[in-house]
């Protein structure tokens, strides 16, 4: 596993899902409701972003823009081991603003975790449920894009998917996309207009047991809880890209 791409998919997969967390989730929405400023992420040798919060919303983009607060990392290996807990960063800039992130920011992050790593209980109330199998969606997508584009094995399957939109979804649930153009991957983190083909769950259970590892596409396919439609070659390489999925977000 490559640790520079493992910190593309924990900025731009796990990280970059806190807007959608803001959406799901009325309390932390509640918790942000007045905030209005923006956090920088500087990796050595990797990658950078800015996660900015405007009244109960966030956006994350990629690069360094203004910011308030500017994270410094010198690796991304210390960058991967904040997001597991075992590290803290260096504040390069707004040490006066350090309370945000030891207060409202590490409740937003410990409510992320608490979605992505759930335990049974919670996931027992159909609301978390819900919320926590739309969550994965979202940094599944968002971490596919990342490992099409930087990771070697993902980035050989990236480069047999023709140009088009790959929609994947939940029937009556999330829907988000990946679109490929020149063998690139981009994560669509809303429901793309126009897709070349598309991966259809029947219901958010399914979507959560095969997130879950329980069972695979190709079962589920064979079983009708997976339906596959248009550009087939598109769907079965985001398939293989997958595996690398589970492997980056264990």
């Amino acid at each position: 596993m490559d640790q520079k791409v493992l910190a593309r998919c924990n900025l731009f997969g796990v990280l970059g899902s806190i807007p959608y967390l803001l959406e799901l989730d009325p309390e932390m929405k509640k918790l942000v409701r007045r905030t209005k400023l923006s956090i920088g992420f500087m990796i050595k040798d990797g990658p950078s972003a800015t996660l900015s919060f405007f009244k109960g919303t966030a956006k994350m983009v990629p690069g360094l823009q203004k910011c308030n607060i500017k994270l410094k990392f010198d690796t991304c290996e210390k960058f991967n081991q904040m997001i597991e807990g075992k590290a803290k960063p260096k504040i390069a800039k707004g040490l006066l603003r350090a309370g945000f992130l030891t207060g409202k920011f590490t409740k937003l992050t410990d409510r992320l975790t608490s979605y992505l790593r759930p335990d049974a209980g919670s996931l027992a109330y159909p609301a978390f449920f819900d919320a926590s199998t739309t969550l994965m969606l979202h940094v599944i997508v968002g971490t596919l894009a990342e490992i099409g584009n930087y990771d070697k094995v993902g980035n050989f399957s990236a480069s047999n998917i023709v140009d088009g939109t790959i929609k994947l979804g939940v029937v009556g649930g999330p829907t988000v996309g990946i679109e490929v153009k020149n063998h690139r991957l981009k994560a669509l983190h809303t429901e793309p207009a126009e897709s070349l083909s598309e991966m259809t769950f029947d219901s958010i259970f399914t979507a959560r047991d095969l997130f879950d590892g329980k069972i695979n596409a190709i079962a589920a396919v064979g079983l009708g809880k997976v339906r596959i439609g248009g550009m087939v070659s598109q769907v079965d390489n985001i398939n293989r890209m997958l595996d690398r999925v589970s492997l980056y977000l264990a």
